[in-house]
Order: C-alpha cells, then sequence, then structure tokens
C-alpha cells in the first residue's frame, strides 16, 4: 500500500487516473482476445454437433438394417434358429432343420492349481503350483510366438493372447477348475491351432498340460454347421450364413422339431429411420442458418474487470450475451456448409419429391418436409429405389445422400481444426483446442502483445510514482527551508 505524503496529494488517486488512459490499448487488446477465445469456444460447440451428426446419425442411418422393410419371422422352434431379412430377401419360406453346430478348433488343459489362496484370474503364473516368479513362460500358437514372466497375471495372459490378431486364437481362463481353454477365432472344417500342443509351451505346462479328448486327440478340430433347408443340405464354416436375402443364425440342432423361416414387407423402421434422419438434418441446417444471421451488437464489447466491479452479477451475464451474439454471423465455413448441404438435396430432389420429401419454403433456409403417407406408399411400393437414394447401391456404394453429407461433415470438421484447432472426433465441449491453428497462433499473438504491453504500463506507473516522490522530497525540502528562514527573522 502506498502511503501519500505530507502535501496532502492524492497520489494514488492522480496515478490511477494517469495510468487509466495508458491502459486503454491494454483493455482493447484483452478484449480482442476474448472475442477471438469466445469465438473459437462457438466453433467447438458447432464441431461437437456436426461430430454428434455424423458420428452417432449419419453411421447409424447408414446402416443397411436400418433401411431394411423387410422382416423375418422364425415359428416352430424359434429357439434353435435367428433370422434377420435384409433388403435382398425374396420371401420364399425356408424349413429349416438344424444337425450341427459349427465349432472351433479347441485345446483345453488339465487345470492349474495354486496353495493357500483361492484361485483367480488376477492369480500370477508365479503363484501357481509348479510356477516361479523368476522364470519364463512360452506358448507358440499359429506360428506366433508369446512369452511371459512369473508375475504376469492369468488376466494380463490372457488378454495379451487374444489382442494378437495374426495368432489368431481366444483364451479362455475358467476359475472353478482352473482349466485354461485356447480356441481358433474362426470356426469350421478349416479352422486350427497349429504349433500349440508343441513341446516347447511350458505355459501350458504350468496349466496341468494339454488334456486328451475322448479320442486321444491333444487338439479337438473344428465342425463345419449343417443344415437341412427346404430339403437342401447346407454346409458352412460358420453358425451366421445367408439364403435367400435372409441372414439365418443357428443356436442349436432342431432334432425334428424344424424352424420355419418366413418374410413380410415392415416399412415402419425404414420409415422412422428417414425421419429421423430428416429431422436431424433440419435441427443441424436450422442451427448453422441461425448462427450466420445472429445479430452482432458491436457497441456491446467484453467487460474489463474494472467495469465488472461496477455492475450487478444479472447485468453482467445480459451484457455478455449481447457480447457473444453474432460471432460467427456470415461466417464463411457455416455458409460454405449450409450451401453444400442444400446441394447435396438439390442434386437428389427428383428422387425426394417422388418419395414424399421436399424442401419448404424460401425463407425456411432449406428445411425437408416430409408427406408421410406418400413416404410410407413410396418405401411401400420400391422400397429398394429409396434405400439406394439415401445408402447407395451395390453396384454404386458412397453415393447415397448419407455418404455425400458425411463427405461434407468430414470437410467442415477439417476447416473448423484449421481454423479453431478443434478435435475433429469429439463432442466434448471442454476438450483442448490444438495450439497450431489459425486461431491458436492469433492467441499467441495477443498473449505476448499483452505481456509485452503489461510490463510496459508496469514500467509506467513505476516512473509516475517516482516523479511524484520526487516531488514530495522538493517540496519537504522547500518547506523546512522556508520554516528555517521564518524562524531566523523571528
Amino acid at each position: 500500500m502506498r502511503i501519500n505524503g505530507f502535501s496532502g496529494m492524492d497520489i494514488d488517486s492522480m496515478v490511477k487516473s494517469l495510468m487509466t488512459a495508458k491502459r486503454i490499448p491494454l483493455d482493447t487488446l484483452n478484449q480482442q482476445k476474448t472475442i477471438t477465445e469466445w469465438t473459437r469456444d462457438s466453433y467447438r460447440e458447432l464441431n461437437s454437433k456436426i461430430v454428434d451428426f455424423r458420428n452417432n446419425k449419419l453411421f447409424k442411418y447408414g446402416n443397411s438394417s436400418e433401411m431394411n422393410t423387410q422382416k423375418a419371422v422364425v415359428k416352430g422352434n424359434a429357439d434353435a434358429v435367428k433370422a434377420e431379412a435384409t433388403a435382398t430377401s425374396n420371401g420364399i419360406e425356408m424349413s429349416v432343420e438344424v444337425t450341427q453346430l459349427a465349432t472351433r478348433t479347441t485345446l483345453t488343459t488339465a487345470g492349474a492349481t495354486t496353495t493357500g489362496s483361492q484361485l483367480t484370474s488376477s492369480t500370477t503364473l508365479g503363484e501357481l503350483n509348479g510356477g516361479s516368479t523368476g522364470k519364463t513362460y512360452t506358448l507358440k500358437i499359429n506360428g506366433e510366438s508369446f512369452s511371459f514372466k512369473g508375475e504376469r497375471s492369468i488376466s494380463s495372459v490372457i488378454t495379451e493372447i487374444n489382442s494378437n490378431s495374426k495368432a489368431g486364437a481366444t483364451a479362455v481362463f475358467d476359475e472353478l477348475t482352473g482349466e485354461l481353454q485356447i480356441h481358433s477365432k474362426a470356426y469350421g472344417e478349416t479352422s486350427t491351432l497349429t504349433d500349440a500342443d508343441s513341446g516347447d509351451n511350458t505355459l501350458l505346462t504350468l496349466f496341468g498340460g494339454i488334456q486328451v479328448n475322448s479320442e486321444g486327440e491333444t487338439i479337438t478340430a473344428g465342425k463345419n454347421s449343417k443344415a437341412i433347408i427346404n430339403g437342401t443340405t447346407i454346409e458352412r464354416n460358420s453358425n451366421t450364413f445367408t439364403v435367400n436375402g435372409t441372414k439365418l443364425t443357428l443356436i442349436a440342432e432342431t432334432g425334428t422339431d424344424l424352424a420355419i423361416i418366413t418374410t413380410q414387407s415392415d416399412p415402419q423402421k425404414a420409415f422412422d429411420t428417414i425421419k429421423s434422419l430428416v429431422d436431424d438434418y433440419n435441427n443441424l441446417l436450422s442451427y448453422m442458418n441461425n448462427k450466420i444471421g445472429e445479430e452482432r451488437y458491436r457497441s456491446f464489447q467484453p467487460l474489463t474487470d474494472e467495469q465488472k466491479k461496477e455492475m450487478k452479477e444479472k447485468e453482467i451475464e445480459q451484457w455478455e450475451a449481447k457480447a457473444r451474439s453474432g460471432l460467427l454471423k456470415n461466417d464463411e465455413i457455416l455458409k460454405f456448409t449450409v450451401q453444400a448441404m442444400r446441394n447435396i438435396i438439390t442434386d437428389n430432389l427428383g428422387d425426394l419429391s417422388g418419395s414424399g420429401i421436399t424442401t419448404g419454403k424460401y425463407h425456411e433456409n432449406g428445411k425437408l418436409i416430409i408427406d408421410e403417407a406418400k413416404l410410407k406408399q413410396a418405401l411401400t411400393d420400391n422400397p429398394q429405389q429409396i434405400m439406394d437414394l439415401f445408402q447407395g447401391s451395390s453396384t454404386a456404394p458412397n453415393t447415397g445422400i448419407i455418404d455425400k453429407l458425411m463427405d461434407q461433415m468430414n470437410v467442415t470438421l477439417d476447416r473448423f481444426s484449421e481454423k479453431a484447432g478443434t478435435n475433429k472426433f469429439s463432442t466434448d465441449l471442454n476438450s483442448t483446442f490444438k495450439l497450431e491453428s489459425i486461431m491458436g497462433e492469433a492467441l499467441k499473438n495477443y498473449n505476448k502483445r499483452i505481456s509485452d504491453m503489461t510490463s510496459r504500463l508496469a514500467r509506467a506507473e513505476a516512473a509516475f510514482y517516482k516523479q511524484f516522490t520526487a516531488m514530495e522530497t522538493a517540496m519537504s525540502r522547500f518547506d523546512s527551508q522556508s520554516a528555517s528562514l521564518a524562524n531566523y527573522f523571528q
């Protein structure tokens, strides 16, 4: 705290008054920096909405099952077969007799044991009977070699085996029996577990060694699935396959109780999907149009700390709402994106109109309108045409409206990232910005200029106080001399 001199002058107030004028350029810089930060936040908010539209909505709507107008019904032994109609289901009724399920090639150990503590997946290899903490245990499957130290837990061993795509195997540990089972990832007669029963696999020895099956084999070979469909025997290396456009999943052998598969037209799911797509498209388009046309109040600049001290909280809130308004008014990226979205619709407007989907009035800025009755009828009459319109056809993939919208969203997210440093894969409104961006560089420049100006102002303030101190000293000396002279003449 500075103490004023005997002169009676309020030096602090005088210095503050002098500094107020000098601080105006600094306040302006801070306001410009704040506006840049707010604008970047606005981009991040938009980025979040577009990532959500692309990843969670368009991606879902682009799945063929979302616009499938066929529905499979299983009668009879519905516990043995699961059926899912695809868009290419031809409606032929099928009777299905499952005589054999596909299995994987499998190896099973006799079972590990431990002394004292209960055997769990968190038990380490060194804690197993016959194990040692300082020893390394090996395993080789389908040409892939693994090495595990005794400190490793059983669960981490399982994870490493299962995450190795080249090994093509899945390991499972049974805490009750201590058995380690290794299955080929593939099903059927061609699935393999080569090298797994070689003598170099000390890990298997630690789990009690390989258990021999009823046929006296160390590895149980996988089997193909077998089913009789409408009198024709079908053999596959999987329990899931497609017949007559219907995806069948075999769950259990049927015996004499067959499963009867029929398909029927059901346009409701496709209708719901298209309606949701249109709603999401309209919501995003409307949000961006509002941002483009939002009023900008240029007389409402970000408040300084001094200004906030003189205002109530509600007043600050109202002021900043005005100051934040219109930061993306006529933004070039948004205008480009909106126009591109509308162009995608315009290019397909003929087919869309025939399906009951049209654009609204001019003032609605590209909003899509659905004639529900007309769309449902189109889905009943020609479902494949509508599916191809939105999702692209098998002969021309990535040409549907959804694909084109996804491509445009990627372009927009790239431009956001380049300008504002946003994360094109995140919907998090608190995600960090990349520094290597146009606005990131601008903010670094603001920070440097603010730091330099703050230092200059601090030096100027110190100089003012030094001057006033010198003046106080001089006046004090003058008063002392005057007093001495007055005493001399008395």
